[in-house]
């Protein structure tokens, strides 16, 4: 099983969603950023980095949002999700193609990543 990890980025009532860019895995996706955990790393280390190396901000992890695990056939994933909050800088993309501050009203209106979904879901909810 592979362990990833997501942030849900928030600023006051909008949450950050990055559609995957053609050429890399689940491209075209929707998705809450994030990547692989590397050996060594906690989830929340792991995190920081992710989100440095693919939007080139810096964020702070606010609290434990929930996991998720999705078999994409190929491979398993456990996803790891983390409220957050940009700290610093202005965001570069480098493995999407497009993101979005959207409500949790207007979640319904994209085509999130499998794994992603449950998250959506429970933000539809306001657990958390």
């Amino acid at each position: 099983m592979l362990d990833v990890v997501a942030a849900i980025i928030k600023n006051n009532d909008r949450v950050l969603i990055a559609r995957k860019k053609q050429g890399k895995s689940l491209e075209g996706y929707w998705e809450f950023p994030g990547g692989k955990i590397e050996v060594g790393e906690t989830p929340e280390e792991s995190l920081i980095r992710e989100i440095k190396e693919e939007l080139m901000v810096e964020i702070k992890i606010v609290s434990y949002f929930g996991e998720n695990i999705h078999d994409y056939g190929k491979t398993k994933v456990r996803l790891m999700a983390f409220i957050a909050e940009i700290v610093s800088g202005e965001i570069v993309l480098k493995d999407h193609d497009a993101i979005e501050w959207v409500t949790v009203g207007e979640l319904d209106n994209y085509f999130f990543a499998p794994a992603d979904l449950p998250f959506v879901n429970k933000l539809k909810l306001h657990i958390y």
